[in-house]
């Protein structure tokens, strides 16, 4: 089992999602950059989490 992810993190990343989902990859560092240039986190932490998340996200769409 993995960490669980809030519905803070789910809710802004379903949103980045939907508005950024072209520009977002499987790459976590591409992420990082994307992410903060498109939403506005408060922490670092935060930004890297839902970076992840994504990068997380999009290898699980390309397997199925």
């Amino acid at each position: 089992m993995g960490r669980i992810k809030t519905k803070k993190i789910k809710s802004i990343t379903k949103d980045l999602m939907a508005l950024h989902g072209d520009d977002l990859t499987d790459n976590f560092e591409k992420n990082k950059e994307l992410v903060e240039r498109f939403s506005t986190t408060s922490s670092k932490k935060l930004r890297n989490v839902i970076a992840g998340y994504c990068a997380r996200l999009i290898k699980n769409r390309e397997v199925l």
